[in-house]
């Protein structure tokens, strides 16, 4: 491996373990993208797939749970997102394709991960049933500031003083969110309510998870010598057993011959979509760098944000405006410093 290959894959790591890229595996290099003469032609379509399938799929699933006979079906969706999951890498690992090589982990070493990250997903499949969009995807952000703070106390691990600073304005603004959103009317002419505790708690604590889940991602993967792709493949089948247990007392399902068919339509659809965001990450994390896949990351975040915002006859107050501004504006900011806080880590080393 050249140096400039591993400075990249060390540049590549920083920002996971920072929480700004999502934690993807080189399966395919970019010394391989190179050979083909429309490689980023290529990457730059699947970098628009993934932006499309990861927005619609959060207003489909936000369908799905608004509807009265989904509503309490929170664990056997999540479990058939994960055997979806599972059935694609299954599918990418086999030696036709041979997108990256499974790895076997003893089940037992996956149990505390695989339900954690069944708690990660039921928890934001709740918390996007019980608020809007906006408020949902906005509080997302949060998931940096409490990785840091995880970070700091039970691993001594610090960011830059600069980038503290930037984590300020962005829970001030989701602390604006919070109290000045406000749901759409659930009929013409009934009152708008504002986002409830209810919904803020479950927020809260579906991002804590998530934020103790995304450590313990990094912990697995360097325990364990795997790629995120490795790791997934033996969390997803686990977590989707582990649910079906769950299902007979948390789950409530609806009549099957009254279900309407575009109900079923859409939860096909979002497990194709689930399928297809997958999928696009093995291209777009080998043929872009960190800071491609970081832009991407917080595009699809403004996105979803936006079209939130001026959907479902939503009202949107200047002070709520002022909080998204405020925590997309710091997320963007703290990304930039971390960046520049890598790149002169690097520059120093050599």
């Amino acid at each position: 491996m050249s140096d400039s290959e591993s400075d990249e894959k060390q540049r590549s790591g920083d920002l996971e373990k920072e929480g700004l890229v999502e934690q993807l595996p080189n399966v395919v290099t970019k010394e391989h993208a190179s050979k083909d003469p429309y490689a980023r032609a290529k990457i730059l379509m699947w970098m628009f797939v993934n932006t499309l399938a990861t927005v619609t799929i959060v207003f489909c699933n936000k369908a799905i749970f608004s509807d009265k006979s989904f509503s309490q079906c929170q664990a056997a969706f999540a479990a058939f997102h994960f055997f979806v999951t599972a059935a694609t890498l299954y599918l990418l690992s086999r030696p036709a394709v041979a997108m990256f090589e499974p790895r076997k982990i003893p089940i037992m070493n996956m149990l505390p991960l695989a339900i954690a990250m069944a708690m990660n997903i039921v928890g934001m499949n709740v918390s996007l049933q019980v608020s809007t969009i906006t408020f949902y995807q906005i509080t997302r952000v949060l998931l940096t500031p409490i990785v840091a703070i995880i970070n700091f106390f039970f691993y001594k691990k610090t960011i830059p003083r600069m980038a503290v600073y930037a984590l300020i304005p962005m829970c001030f603004g989701v602390g604006l969110i919070s109290y000045y959103d406000q749901k759409p009317a659930p009929v013409p002419g009934a009152p708008i309510k504002a986002v409830g505790a209810l919904s803020v708690l479950l927020a809260i604590g579906s991002v804590t998870v998530s934020g103790v889940y995304t450590i313990w991602i990094g912990t697995y993967q360097r325990k364990y010598d795997v790629n995120g792709f490795q790791l997934l493949f033996n969390q997803a089948p686990l977590g989707g057993v582990l649910l079906l247990y769950v299902v007979p007392w948390t789950d409530k399902f609806p009549a099957l011959d009254q279900t309407p068919a575009v109900m079923w339509g859409m939860i096909l659809l979002s497990g194709f979509l689930a399928a297809l965001i997958n999928l696009s990450q093995f291209f777009i994390i080998g043929g872009s760098g960190p800071l491609e896949s970081t832009v991407v990351g917080h595009l699809k975040t403004c996105l979803i944000v936006v079209i939130g915002a001026f959907s479902g006859g939503r009202v949107i107050t200047d002070k709520a405006a002022l909080g998204i501004l405020l925590a997309l504006i710091s997320i963007f900011s703290y990304s930039a410093i971390m960046m520049r806080h890598t790149n002169l880590a690097n520059v120093v080393k050599k």
